[in-house]
């Protein structure tokens, strides 16, 4: 078994490194001058089981290219089997038609993913379990519900916890978050007007002296969450804290966090944080080297993955 990273999140490469107690595998992953992605694998992997780990994330074009010729360069090294460990796959939040003559560009990244060579996929909270049936190779989507429920207990009494879906759309997510801890379920109705902009509309559930927990797989711009804190608190919830997945964080979601109502949000590194994420005292980063090591190794020893959630 080797491990090889792009560079899209190399600090949590090494840390799933140590976690399998094997060195990281050397390749040069650089540009040229015109921008074009040059990839060198520095080793022999003839024969071997390669797990490339490497997130679609900011700069989604480029880590995604990185991706699929570091797939193509082991392939042609002889690899054994190539398994694509993507802990935050990019066009995730396009799997469907939303309106007439437009792309279902996260069939169209699965589609090269294949392509390319991966042998199979190893993710991690996909914005939707249908993605999965989008690519035609074994795909294994992980969840952060067991690292969560975890760090949980250690910040806050169970017993006056809440858990909050932002949105309709993910109360299967949070349903789940909340039977492993033993809390109650409520649910923010919000209407959204356009891209980018959420209206929270009312509360389902009573909230009142409650620490409600807002969890969700994606923040991007952050106004979801801040708009639904918001709410909570009017509702008269006793405090607010979200627990997210992928902390994409674009635009001015780091400033509108950091002067928000939310007692902290914690993120896990499937994303490399920015420098800006980590100077945000209400941004706590959560390590998830331990879970996706584990699912390697599991893989690698043919051994069932999904029992890591049972």
């Amino acid at each position: 078994m080797k491990l090889f990273c792009g560079n899209s999140n190399p600090n949590l490469a090494k840390n799933v490194a140590r976690y399998l107690n094997i060195p990281l595998g050397q390749a040069i992953v650089r540009r040229f001058a015109d921008d074009e992605i040059f990839v060198e694998i520095q080793e022999n992997v003839r024969g071997e089981d390669v797990f490339l780990l490497q997130s679609t994330s900011h700069p989604a074009n480029d880590h995604l290219m990185e991706l699929l010729i570091m797939i193509d360069a082991l392939r042609r090294a002889s690899a054994r089997r190539i398994t694509a460990v993507i802990p935050y796959f990019g066009y995730a939040r396009q799997d469907r038609k939303p309106g007439p003559r437009t792309p279902i560009s996260a069939k169209l990244v699965a589609n090269l993913i294949t392509e390319a060579g991966a042998s199979r996929i190893l993710t991690l909270d996909l914005h939707a379990g249908q993605i999965q049936g989008f690519f035609d190779i074994p795909t294994d989507n992980l969840y952060a519900v067991p690292v969560i429920s975890r760090d949980i207990p250690a910040h806050y009494k169970t017993d006056n916890v809440m858990v909050v879906s932002p949105d309709v759309g993910g109360v299967v997510r949070a349903r789940s978050l909340a039977k492993r801890i033993d809390a109650l379920l409520a649910i923010v109705d919000k209407r959204r007007e356009r891209p980018g902009e959420s209206e929270v509309m009312n509360i389902i559930g009573d909230v009142a002296g409650k620490d409600c927990l807002l969890f969700d797989d994606i923040v991007d711009s952050a106004g979801t969450l801040c708009n639904a804190a918001e709410a909570l608190l009017a509702a008269g919830a006793k405090s607010v804290t979200a627990y997210i997945t992928h902390g994409v964080l674009s635009g001015g979601a780091v400033e509108r966090i950091s002067h928000s109502k939310l007692k902290e949000l914690v993120i896990t590194d499937s994303i490399q944080p920015r420098d800006d994420v980590k100077k945000v005292k209400k941004i706590r980063i959560l390590p998830i080297a331990d879970l996706i090591g584990e699912a390697i190794a599991r893989t690698a020893a043919e051994q069932s993955v999904s029992s890591l959630f049972d």
